[in-house]
């Protein structure tokens, strides 16, 4: 065994290669499943006792010189193989290219400033809802239209078919469960993404943002109402900015109204966009109806409150004059670059 040891010793002292493949092979002849060290290492087990400590040392330093070995030439080929730059420090710097938020998250950000001046918290909850907070606690009726397919992504049926779960269609849902967990006063704001099941066009999408609002306290008005959403169009589209609230019906407010702000581009002249009207819709609102605040175990002889909810891309149109919405959601940089200015 000494001579083996002596022998394999003199073949890593002296061995040389002209590539990192003789390299890789001479460490598989050496050290594979069948290779002289691992062999070697087999035959050490059958060594008398005495002799044991002395081949052992002896055994471990040529492994120890394989590997150095193998190691000292794979690192002189990877030297070697290196691409070498000529590194000009004259040459002027490129400056890197910044990113920029996406409009509809900007306009999201700008909306939820301006109700916090007023006092408003911002609440969030989860995308995947169930039917009794989309629906059932805010007073839709069972036969109502929301309820069916085609109008609403159902994901699955619960086990005694009552509370299905769906994505949800706005984030009134997050008003329910925080009237569940908290007594008024109340004044929220949820921002969120909502799914309706619609066709796809330059005013409307299956997939959108909206951001909707809710107040409950005593002695609540709808004057309290219209003069919040007077100061946010103002605050948002400018002083000129005019309102308008028409007579709407919603299952959750009671009385209720769309809200409409004069069309910013085209000067309430009109255009594809808002229809020729001068007018675009871009929300509804109304007092919070008795029935929902009592599904959230809110007494509604003693508070009363309003509501509203707005789409984010509308109004994203009306502040950058985009005509198609589809362009919020195709992510096409050259779109997406005009945005740079509003970080």
């Amino acid at each position: 065994m000494q001579t083996k040891i002596s022998s394999l010793l003199s073949v890593v002292e002296s061995f040389t290669a002209n590539s990192v493949h003789e390299v890789e092979e001479f460490r598989v002849k050496m050290f594979g499943k069948k290779g002289d060290l691992t062999l070697l290492f087999d035959e050490f087990k059958q060594v008398p006792g005495e002799v044991k400590r002395e081949l052992g040392q002896k055994i471990n330093e040529l492994k120890s010189k394989a590997q150095s070995r193998i190691s000292e030439l794979k690192q002189a080929f990877d030297i070697a193989d290196a691409p070498t730059f000529a590194l000009d420090a004259s040459r002027p710097g490129s400056a890197d290219k910044l990113g920029t938020r996406h409009p509809i998250a900007s306009v999201r950000s700008e909306i939820l400033a301006i109700f916090r001046q007023l006092g408003f918290a911002v609440a969030e909850g989860p995308e995947i809802e169930d039917d009794r907070h989309v629906f059932g606690a805010l007073n839709f009726p069972p036969e109502h239209p929301a309820r069916d397919m085609q109008d609403t992504f159902f994901i699955e049926k619960s086990a005694n078919g009552e509370n299905p779960i769906l994505l949800r269609t706005h984030t009134s849902s997050i008003q329910v469960r925080v009237m569940e967990k908290q007594q008024p006063p109340i004044r929220i704001v949820c921002p969120g993404r909502v799914f309706r099941n619609e066709a796809i066009s330059a005013r409307a999408h299956c997939m959108f943002h909206q951001v909707e609002g809710l107040y409950v306290d005593q002695n609540v008005s709808f004057a309290d109402l219209k003069q919040t959403l007077l100061y946010f169009a103002k605050e948002l589209f400018g002083a000129n900015v005019e309102i308008r609230l028409r007579p709407s019906f919603f299952p959750f407010t009671e009385p209720s109204a769309e809200m409409d702000v004069s069309c910013s581009i085209c000067g309430g002249k009109g255009c594809n966009i808002c229809k020729g009207t001068g007018w675009l819709e871009v929300g509804g609102c109304g007092m919070v109806d008795p029935n929902v605040l009592d599904s959230c175990k809110i007494d509604s002889k003693t508070y009363g409150g309003f509501a509203f909810g707005m789409g984010v891309e509308r109004i994203a149109m009306l502040k950058y004059q985009a005509r198609d919405l589809r362009l919020y959601f195709e992510n096409d940089v050259r779109f997406l670059r005009q945005f740079t200015a509003a970080m």
